[in-house]
């Protein structure tokens, strides 16, 4: 379900990206705006970093092999990160770069209606599809918390993607209506090219939170503490255990979570008892957090463990 949900979210930006991108050159090659044409910039880069979000969700999808043990749900993460670059690269840097010629060879003003008009029709198209990743975020959303800490902790690199995008071409296509009207209310064509300048800034700020977001999710990153802890006291208060050493968890895909759990059992029990706990103990963190899909409960872990660093405490 979470999958054709996020699924639907990329089409849904595809088809919004690739009617804005059409209507942002045709209105740049009518009226030379620099700001509009680093607009359409934006949206033609966009649309094509939908399609790789596209790609990365079909490969994470693939079922685990041999050589992918715990299968391919990283994909989507790599993936989200090319985006990243390219939103930099091509987005940032080519606005930044088309500003900056457009300063040194300001563009002739002309009437600005069909740049108002198209940044109004792509302002609805962004605004749908912004208003659908807000909706997919509201559903992981905590009480208390912010839709910017919300999608900093989201795992749905399509969702949390998507949104950044929507996020910064909202502000871009703000940027641009001001820098298109301050240069014909005061008939100073540098406004224009500054919009663009200020353009290349946002897709650069997006690329980087991007960047650090999903950097974080393809090296493994674990669960937030605020689960880690709920994991840690639902095994503590299962009466079969004595204690509870490390707790490992890694994010191995959006639904997708390994958990490594050393656990001292109480030494009174036998093998059946322990086989009970244990099965006890994988429904319990189950409840708590469904998106682990790996989990080893080690029971002579913790023994070993604390035998070792006595040991290496030796002289």
């Amino acid at each position: 379900m979470k999958a054709m949900s996020s699924r639907s979210i990329i089409l849904v930006a595809v088809a919004s990206n690739l009617a804005i991108a059409v209507s942002k050159f045709v209105a740049a090659s009518l009226t030379g705006s620099s700001a509009m044409l680093s607009e359409a910039l934006h949206s033609l880069v966009d649309t094509g970093n939908e399609l790789l979000l596209l790609l990365g969700s079909s490969r994470s999808l693939r079922a685990a092999d041999e050589w992918h043990p715990f299968g391919y749900g990283k994909a989507m993460y790599f993936w989200a990160f090319m985006v990243a670059l390219l939103v930099f690269a091509l987005g940032g840097g080519l606005s930044i770069y088309h500003g900056i010629a457009s300063i040194i060879t300001p563009p002739t003003l002309t009437s600005p209606m069909w740049n108002y008009i198209v940044l109004g029709i792509a302002a609805v198209f962004e605004g749908v599809s912004w208003r659908t990743t807000q909706s997919a975020l509201n559903l992981q959303r905590r009480p208390g918390e912010s839709l910017c800490e919300t999608m900093l902790r989201s795992t749905d690199a399509t969702v949390f993607t998507v949104f950044v995008e929507d996020t910064a071409a909202l502000i871009g296509i703000a940027v641009a209506a001001a820098g298109i009207g301050l240069s014909h209310a005061f008939g100073n064509p540098y406004f224009d090219p500054a919009a663009s300048l200020l353009i290349g800034i946002v897709m650069i700020g997006a690329a980087i939170v991007l960047a650090r977001k999903c950097s974080g999710l393809l090296v493994g990153e674990s669960l937030d503490r605020e689960q880690i802890v709920k994991l840690r006291n639902a095994i503590a208060l299962d009466p079969a255990v004595e204690t509870v050493g490390r707790l490992l968890t890694m994010q191995l895909g959006t639904e997708n979570v390994l958990l490594t759990a050393a656990i001292r059992f109480k030494r009174s029990m036998n093998l059946d008892e322990v086989e009970k706990a244990i099965h006890r103990l994988e429904t319990s963190i189950k409840q708590i957090s469904p998106s682990i899909q790996h989990m080893y409960l080690e029971s002579n872990a913790l023994q070993t463990s604390s035998n070792n660093t006595d040991q290496a405490a030796k002289p």
